[in-house]
């Protein structure tokens, strides 16, 4: 099993102001985890920037070039209350957009089974016309729509494990059965969508969680929400927004879950994408703002994916 690593030092260039939890350190705990021995077989890529015509796959022009604008030649600029761009933000999101086409080139093209982006920022806020809860671009959707016009995969599942729920991800495929959206996340919390009555059409599976809520509950939702829907839908690749603030030790939301259960999670999505997509898994890192829970987590997802 190849596993290929996509990462970029620009990502650390993504400024944000002190105390803010998106911050560059959650790189940097990633890459001291990934840094250890039992990662050497990892195969390590530097990201590539992206063609920026891809971002226009999901977004529209107006939009896109609002955020080109914004991204000031000094200081830090608020896009919202949570959003934040500083004069390299625009290379980092072009160049986690490049890194997620990139890693759906190499499971298309059999340079590797699975990848795993480390970049930032992330992306699962970002709706068609909105950027939002530290998100600009949508990575998982561009990826999504980039492999079905470049690669022509017909059916591309996104699972979705963040602990907030991705209102974006969520906007821009709600009438597109083409594509499945899978999410388990706490509710009530931020964004406030997710619902199990949201349903797009018929390709939206919400499993929303209660605060507290630990191991048992979160694979008992994956075993009888997420798994049956990947497969009645048979998808010919699948893309986890993969964030680890659902971890115990995680400062923005109230679910206990360990290393363990990314462990459990990320092997049943592998034993689907065997079934249907031919091993065909690309993993893009959300969020995650404990920087011990996200390494550990992250470890344990690596290992998994690795494992084969």
């Amino acid at each position: 099993m190849t596993t290929r690593l996509y990462t970029h030092p620009i990502y650390l260039e993504h400024l944000m102001p002190a105390g803010h939890p998106e911050r560059p350190d959650r790189l940097r705990a990633i890459e001291r985890a990934l840094d250890d021995e039992p990662f050497e077989a990892l195969d390590r890529v530097e990201a590539p920037e992206g063609d920026e015509q891809t971002i226009l796959l999901v977004h529209p022009e107006p939009f896109v070039e609002d955020i080109r604008l914004r991204v000031p030649e000094e200081g830090l600029v608020r896009i919202d209350g949570d959003t934040v761009v500083s004069p390299n933000s625009w290379r980092a999101a072009i160049t986690a957009i490049g890194a997620a086409n990139a890693a759906v080139d190499d499971v298309f093209t059999g340079k590797a089974d699975n990848v795993f982006v480390a970049s930032r920022p992330p992306g699962h806020h970002a709706e068609k016309t909105t950027a939002m809860g530290f998100c600009l671009f949508n990575n998982a959707a561009i990826a999504a729509r980039y492999a079905q016009r470049r690669h022509g995969a017909e059916r591309v599942a996104i699972v979705d494990w963040d602990v907030h729920h991705g209102n974006g991800t969520q906007d821009i495929f709600w009438n597109d059965p083409s594509v499945l959206y899978c999410s388990t996340h706490q509710m009530p919390l931020f964004p406030g969508t997710g619902a199990k009555s949201e349903t797009g059409a018929g390709n939206i599976v919400n499993a929303p969680l209660a605060p507290d809520t630990g191991s048992d509950l979160f694979r008992e939702a994956f075993r009888s929400r997420v798994l049956p829907a990947l497969d009645n839908f048979a998808p010919d690749l699948i893309i986890i927004s993969a964030g680890f603030d659902a971890h115990h030790r995680d400062p923005l939301a109230e679910i206990n879950l360990t290393e363990a259960d990314f462990d459990w999670a990320t092997g049943q999505l592998m034993d689907r994408a065997a079934r249907h997509s031919s091993n065909r898994l690309v993993s893009l890192l959300e969020g995650g703002y404990d920087l011990h829970g996200l390494a550990f987590s992250v470890a344990a997802h690596v290992t998994r994916l690795m494992k084969g």
